[in-house]
């Protein structure tokens, strides 16, 4: 693995998936040593997709989920599609068939949307108060130990898309987002709640990543929903393969 600095990000370059996967683990594991022994618990806003779920199923392995006290840890989602939680395309059910379904973590540290497909501005509503609720307090914006982002071709992250409302969001920290591209409503951490975490950690692999990685960094103007990811005090890391970062060059 290496390193590339741009733009007051990291960039842990790795050779392949599986090498991406097993950094990222243990990179995890760092980081739950950390606030398990500074604030008693670990608590992470997790991403979908397909590299993501094979981050999922790897700390679901013998090899991973005796590193942790899952009493100790609570999941969150940075984003979930307007779909109840059996649908294909609902990102807590991936994960629960990758990681909650082989791991012994107690039901109220599993805080997911209310899978009200048809109220999206409601379970937005409701989910931005379970977040707010279990934090244990109300005001102060809740700090993520770590969230998990992905990125689309298109340079959206969470459900925060090109042209999209949830873009000027600042009083919220979860909303509802119209995304007109698909025709269909998102739920979706805003900037306010994704920036105020410890650890902002894009997930990225793939050769058909590299072109907008590539403009995400050397653009000079902010026109992509990721480049306004910028952590007020938390550490900003990509986790990427080569492929995705082969316009970059030094990796």
């Amino acid at each position: 693995m290496s390193v590339i600095e741009l733009k007051g990000a990291k960039i842990y370059v790795n050779d392949s998936i599986d090498e991406l996967v097993k950094s990222l683990s243990e990179h995890f594991c760092e980081i739950y040593d950390k606030a398990v022994a500074e604030r008693g618990r670990f608590t992470v806003a997790l991403s979908g997709g397909t590299t993501p779920k094979s981050l999922y199923e790897m700390l679901a392995t013998d090899a991973y989920r005796n590193r942790f006290d899952w009493n100790k840890v609570f999941f969150f989602w940075g984003d979930e599609r307007c779909v109840p939680h059996t649908h294909p395309d609902s990102n807590y059910g991936m994960v629960k068939k990758a990681l909650l379904d082989k791991i012994e973590i107690p039901a109220k540290n599993v805080v997911m949307t209310d899978g009200q497909e048809n109220d999206p501005e409601g379970s937005a509503k409701r989910y931005e108060e379970k977040i707010y609720g279990t934090f244990g307090h109300y005001g102060d914006v809740p700090r993520f130990d770590i969230c998990l982002l992905g990125l689309g071709p298109d340079g959206h992250t969470a459900s925060l898309f090109p042209d999209s409302a949830a873009l000027k969001q600042r009083e919220h920290i979860f909303v509802a987002n119209y995304v007109a591209k698909f025709q269909a409503w998102r739920l979706t951490a805003t900037y306010t709640l994704i920036n105020k975490s410890h650890n902002v950690i894009f997930l990225v692999a793939g050769d058909s990543k590299a072109s907008i990685v590539k403009d995400i960094f050397q653009s000079e103007t902010k026109k992509y929903p990721a480049q306004l990811v910028q952590p007020e005090s938390g550490k900003l890391e990509w986790y990427t393969d080569r492929a995705a970062v082969a316009g970059l060059g030094g990796g």
